[in-house]
């Protein structure tokens, strides 16, 4: 059984970007939510790919060792190795990323942004003006997605900056503070584009979106 995985937050910081969110929407009538997951898709391929190259790799050295390298011991050896190797796999998820094209893992964080924008309901502001701020922890990747109310008026390229800016602070060990940072920034330019309504009510939670 894989080991509990760390809080990416705590408690204390949790809080903090909580009362980020508040101010930033405090300005405007955009809607800000936050989320982080584990890893934005299994990457099966990679998984399978990395088991049978590492088998057949470990099963080389083995026959070279037992001085019997021929077909008939390379083939169950790897037959032994490859469920056991995959396990690790499936245990230690980076180490499959060497297998994952960054290509494959911008589609996969940006196909399960959108997916997750529409699972927590975010698309459902009266204004359609909601924006999700989406941290994938495997890939070290953000994404950045605003509804069509935020289109209209803000280019979806311009959200690149910050999101770029917040997978540096990420990698960088100020995961918290780099949000935090992102969000008053985002806050910033929705009340540019939006400003508070008199009415405004608050449609999405400012706490972090749970998976």
């Amino acid at each position: 059984m894989a080991a509990a995985k760390t809080p990416f937050f705590n408690d204390d910081e949790l809080k903090r970007i909580e009362q980020a969110v508040a101010r930033a929407e405090s300005q405007s009538s955009g809607e800000i939510a936050t989320m982080v997951v584990e890893e934005s898709d299994r990457y099966r391929e990679a998984e399978l790919l990395g088991a049978l190259l590492l088998s057949g790799f470990v099963a080389i050295a083995i026959s070279i060792w037992s001085h019997h390298v021929t077909i008939w011991t390379y083939i169950p050896v790897v037959c032994l190795l490859f469920f056991p190797v995959l396990g690790l796999f499936r245990l230690v998820p980076h180490l499959k990323l060497s297998f994952v094209g960054g290509r494959r893992q911008e589609e996969a964080v940006r196909e399960r942004a959108v997916r997750a924008f529409y699972e927590h309901g975010l698309y459902r502001t009266r204004e359609e003006t909601g924006i999700l701020i989406f941290i994938s922890r495997l890939e070290h990747k953000v994404w950045i997605l605003g509804d069509r109310g935020i289109d209209r008026k803000i280019p979806p390229g311009s959200w690149q900056t910050l999101a770029d800016e917040l997978a540096r602070g990420i990698r960088a060990g100020r995961a918290a503070e780099s949000l935090c940072s992102v969000v008053a920034a985002c806050g910033a330019e929705l009340a540019r584009h939006f400003p508070r309504r008199a009415d405004d009510k608050n449609e999405l939670p400012d706490a972090p979106i749970r998976p």
